[in-house]
């Protein structure tokens, strides 16, 4: 093996809390990679053209960066630009498109990793990759259709089409809000009875008001048994309702890939969260030098973890990386 794939750590995923963890890294003096399977801060690359962050720009800085923006709340665009000027001005070593396929545990306390481009070694390892991967599906019949997508990115091709948005989180609302401000005929399919606690405070009124109108139609406690090509079938409280119907957008969440730290040997706890195990104080992982960082370590409920509240994730790690290097020497 080349010597040049031999490191003191290797960090998966390039995500805000992944190049948090490069940039303490840097600091530390520690000779390290990351690994992205897409572009740089890939999720938020997937976020919705015209999203708006809940956090204020200095709650999503990292490494002592400032992030300057125009508004109150930063939009995807300049979180975008800012990781990108970020990762280039440290100059952080970013290997993109390249998909952590395996990862074994070797002689000398090492770890040897195998992407789809390449195969390193390394002495420890950081796991920050998040959770907007893999979608919650709705299990149903004509979900692989190609008018249903899991991923809304921006309104202008839904103008003048009728459009299913199901769910009732920020990016529900945000596809139905922007998708109608665009002539499309929205219709959200909604499985609780009201729109979700947790929507943006400046969004919230403004969706129930359309509903409330009649602009957006609403079916609540409700959801979709069956998709075609013009038209579905909605489970509603009282009975079935078929629609005519071009597209449908489903924001109904996504998950970590949990089978992932399963497959390479972290335990994860027995109940539907399935949190994986680690240390509270080090982000240690029952695996030893194998550490978690961001939303992964909240298991299923990827609610609890964000960039602002994750951050400190990096210095804790590093701090312990270099304490047990010392121990060594």
């Amino acid at each position: 093996m080349n010597n040049t794939n031999n490191y003191d750590l290797v960090i998966i995923g390039a995500g805000p809390i992944g190049l948090a963890c490069g940039l303490e890294a840097q600091k530390a003096g520690l000779n390290y990679v990351i690994l992205e399977k897409g572009c740089l801060v890939n999720s938020l690359y997937n976020y919705p053209a015209n999203m708006t962050f809940f956090s204020t720009s200095e709650r999503l800085e990292i490494g002592d960066i400032p992030f300057v923006s125009n508004n109150a709340k930063p939009t995807r665009s300049e979180a975008l630009e800012y990781y990108r000027r970020a990762a280039l001005h440290k100059k952080l070593p970013v290997k993109l498109f390249e998909e952590v396929l395996d990862l074994e545990q070797i002689p000398d306390e090492k770890y040897q990793i195998q992407t789809s481009k390449n195969t390193y070694k390394t002495a420890h390892i950081i796991i920050a990759t998040g959770f907007y991967d893999i979608p919650y599906a709705m299990d149903v019949v004509g979900e692989d259709l190609p008018k249903v997508t899991h991923y809304y990115q921006e309104p202008h091709f839904y103008a003048f089409q009728k459009v299913v948005v199901v769910g009732a989180n920020n990016s529900a609302v945000d596809a139905a809000l922007e998708t109608w401000r665009k002539g499309a005929d929205v219709t959200m399919i909604i499985r609780n009875k009201e729109i979700g606690s947790r929507v943006k405070y400046w969004a919230k009124p403004d969706i129930e008001n359309r509903i409330k109108e009649g602009s957006i139609k609403a079916f609540f406690e409700s959801e979709i048994i069956e998709i075609r090509p013009h038209e579905l079938d909605i489970q509603t409280p009282e009975g079935i309702v078929t629609i005519e119907n071009d597209y449908v957008i489903a924001m109904t969440g996504y998950q970590p890939n949990l089978s992932f730290l399963s497959r390479i040997g972290i335990e994860l706890s027995p109940d539907e969260i399935r949190k994986p195990t680690y240390s509270d104080t080090t982000q240690e992982t029952n695996l030893p030098n194998v550490y978690l960082a961001g939303v992964i370590c909240g298991g299923m409920d990827t609610h609890s973890l964000f960039i602002e509240n994750s951050r400190i994730h990096a210095e804790k790690i590093i701090t312990t990386i270099l304490s047990k290097q010392q121990t060594v020497i």
